[in-house]
């Protein structure tokens, strides 16, 4: 087969070129966002609107999020599989976007969305299948070629560019749904996610990889003139391991104390501010008459450009000050605006208030991530990092899931603001669970 020959001088290289990890990363995470946006809030706002039960919304999203719950398989594969000639990751990360393009088609058999809520849930599942292995490629790639003093920031970019997608996904899927269908709106998304496969073709991980695969195997694992030029970010060695020695570093790096303490505080903040973001967003619509069209635009305007904001400005802050005093102080953060909002649940009713509330929420989320993630990628244990980050990340997206699900549960019996004080008080514990952890840790 006919293979691009390798350049030096080529100038899409990530580990040559800083600005192109920072674009390349917010871009993928743009692509991962907009379908998230779609199905977990354009859709389920519409699908409430329309008078679905809050139990099947949250059990629509909930088959979606399936595969996420298996993602640490993908891992290890990823990590064992790494010998080709176009790269360490990329053939995953290339593959895995096409086969979301090609499960995205079937979608197009769906007439009715509401009506087929349940058949429409498991063909989004099938390309959550998908998505789930492009993520955990992606999430791979990054660990293995961004530098520890880029990590705080480039993770911020990460985590922008999801939000970016979300709310892509959330205000002009919405405008879509109501305006050319549920067609329209499918094939919009096919088109968006066809230019990240495209994208990425051209981009290589180091000097020496190919833009097209080659019959033979990949010879050597350093890159070409890593060691001459001072620009060249030089790839780690490859040392290839079998499945199970992978399996048992990863399970000792997830199980070592200090990661669990750490990872289980960190996925109890996340899965609170999911918990309280769909309970609120169904009161919105169900209790206090909002349109969906009209919450689904405001989350995916001034929501996003808020979390924006918020997940750069946190990057820096990381980089800056540390990750660890960070995230102590945005869990705090959440903390307090879960139990103080919804404390006042009463002046809700007041439009002002209520959207200000919505806006403020969206800065949850990126305010804990650009802290947590260098944070987790710090206790990564060496040789199975792509394997453990990717675990990590799974469980982070799944909360999204879950917290949907259960929120949906409980509001067929409890009320939104008693949710969001529940979830206050959880993210409370959370918080002086990691105080603790980063304490002990300090001093030992």
């Amino acid at each position: 087969m006919i293979s691009a020959l390798p350049s030096p001088a080529y100038p899409l290289t990530l580990s040559q070129s800083r600005p192109l990890r920072y674009a390349v990363f917010l871009y993928l995470y743009v692509m991962q966002g907009i379908p998230a946006g779609f199905y977990t809030t354009a859709l389920t706002n519409y699908f409430t609107a329309e008078g679905v039960r809050p139990k099947a919304v949250g059990a629509f999203v909930a088959v979606i999020g399936l595969p996420w719950a298996f993602q640490f398989i993908w891992g290890p594969l990823i990590d064992r599989f790494q010998a080709s000639s176009m790269g360490r990751r990329k053939p995953w990360v290339v593959g895995s976007q096409l086969m979301t393009v090609l499960a995205s088609v079937v979608l197009l058999w769906v007439r009715d969305p509401v009506a087929q809520i349940t058949t429409l849930g498991w063909l989004f599942c099938l390309r959550s299948l998908f998505a789930a292995i492009q993520d955990a490629s992606v999430d791979a790639m990054a660990i293995t070629i961004i530098p520890e003093d880029e990590r705080g920031r480039v993770n911020a970019f990460m985590r922008a560019g999801f939000l970016i997608g979300t709310g892509v996904g959330a205000a002009v899927f919405a405008v879509l749904l109501r305006k050319y269908g549920f067609h329209g709106a499918a094939l919009a998304q096919i088109g968006c996610l066809l230019t990240g496969v495209v994208v990425m073709f051209f981009v290589r991980e180091q000097p020496n990889d190919r833009l097209l695969p080659s019959l033979g195997r990949r010879n050597g694992f350093v890159s070409a003139g890593g060691s001459m030029n001072p620009k060249i970010r030089p790839e780690r060695p490859f040392v290839e391991h079998n499945f199970r020695w992978l399996f048992t570093e990863l399970f000792r790096g997830i199980f070592a104390r200090q990661s669990l303490l750490l990872f289980s505080a960190i996925l109890l903040v996340y899965a609170c501010n999911a918990l309280f973001m769909r309970a609120y967003n169904h009161h919105l619509i169900d209790v206090i008459g909002w349109r969906d069209e009209d919450l689904s635009v405001l989350t995916g305007t001034y929501g996003m450009v808020a979390a924006t904001l918020i997940a750069l400005t946190g990057g820096y802050l990381a980089d800056r000050f540390g990750a660890r005093r960070l995230l102590l102080v945005m869990m705090s953060i959440v903390a307090v605006y879960l139990l103080g909002f919804n404390l006042a649940s009463d002046a809700w009713a007041q439009h002002k208030v209520a959207q200000t509330g919505l806006v403020a929420l969206y800065f949850m989320d990126p305010a804990v991530s650009a802290a947590a993630m260098p944070v987790l990628m710090g206790i990564c244990r060496p040789g199975v990092e792509g394997s453990q980050f990717t675990t990590y990340m799974a469980f982070v997206n799944l909360c999204d899931i879950a917290g949907t699900y259960v929120a949906g549960t409980a509001l067929e019996y409890i009320a939104a603001p008693y949710i969001g004080l529940t979830a206050g008080a959880l993210a409370a514990v959370a918080t002086a669970v990691t105080m603790l952890v980063v304490r002990h840790y300090r001093t030992h």
